[in-house]
């Protein structure tokens, strides 16, 4: 999951997933995927990320024997909003103005951005999708909410087209003055879900996330997702340990 900077999801920075609710990084510290700098070195890149390897709620996971459980359910009360499409390097980042939000088990999130990861970064029962779109919120005390919706190949995803229509070149932020959002047709019509506390999945890897993959998955065309992996590439974090976390889910 990704975090951007924000008089938008602020007295924090949230960039891509490099968020600061930990110490912040290093402007100098460049992290990638793969290689010297991937994934598995990120806590050498930078002491602000040693979290990424100390840390014991990681993100992402592997689904599988979850618990189900009573959970609250999803209100999202989300409108029509124009974005600020930005590429950071490591994703293409959908920066939203105020007024979307979540609602769950008495807490209210505001939805600050989304972003993709390809393939999706969450497994279930081993298996990932194509694409996940992480809807990034923070709460009023500052904690983020973060839900993933899992994306299949299939139809073209009427909603997200314009920002496949609009890709930044990396670096590059796109706002286009008459273009609108339908943000609730991101989601799918069910809404059951898994929960878990997790972390960032992208460096710092601070901790104290609240996650809630839907369990049911949203489509994007084969040409849409094709588009995405020839603008950023690969760009998902293996798997975690859960660490004796317990996994719930709805029942819906």
């Amino acid at each position: 999951m990704n975090l951007s900077a924000r008089p938008l999801f602020a007295a924090l920075s949230i960039g891509l997933l490099s968020s600061t609710l930990a110490v912040a990084a290093s402007p100098a510290s460049h992290w990638e995927y793969t290689g010297e700098k991937g994934a598995a070195h990120w806590s050498e890149v930078d002491p602000a990320f040693a979290t990424c390897a100390m840390g014991h709620l990681q993100s992402p996971i592997n689904i599988d024997h979850a618990v189900k459980a009573d959970l609250p359910p999803l209100n999202f009360h989300y409108g029509s909003a124009a974005p600020t499409i930005w590429n950071n390097g490591h994703t293409v980042q959908v920066n939203l103005p105020a007024g979307n939000t979540l609602d769950v088990g008495g807490q209210t999130y505001e939805l600050l951005q989304f972003h993709f990861h390809t393939p999706s970064e969450e497994r279930i029962k081993g298996k990932s999708t194509p694409m996940v779109v992480h809807l990034v919120h923070k709460n009023a005390a500052g904690e983020l909410g973060v839900v993933a919706v899992l994306i299949q190949a299939g139809a073209a995803n009427a909603a997200l087209t314009p920002v496949f229509q609009h890709l930044p070149r990396p670096g590059e932020k796109i706002t286009v003055d008459a273009l609108s959002l339908d943000l609730a047709a991101l989601l799918p019509k069910t809404l059951g879900y898994y929960d878990f506390a997790g972390s960032l999945t992208t460096p710092p890897c601070s901790e104290g996330v609240h996650w809630m993959v839907l369990k049911t998955p949203a489509t994007l065309s084969a040409a849409q997702i094709a588009a995405f992996r020839k603008l950023i590439g690969s760009n998902a974090r293996p798997v975690q340990p859960l660490n004796g976390r317990e996994v719930k889910e709805s029942g819906d």
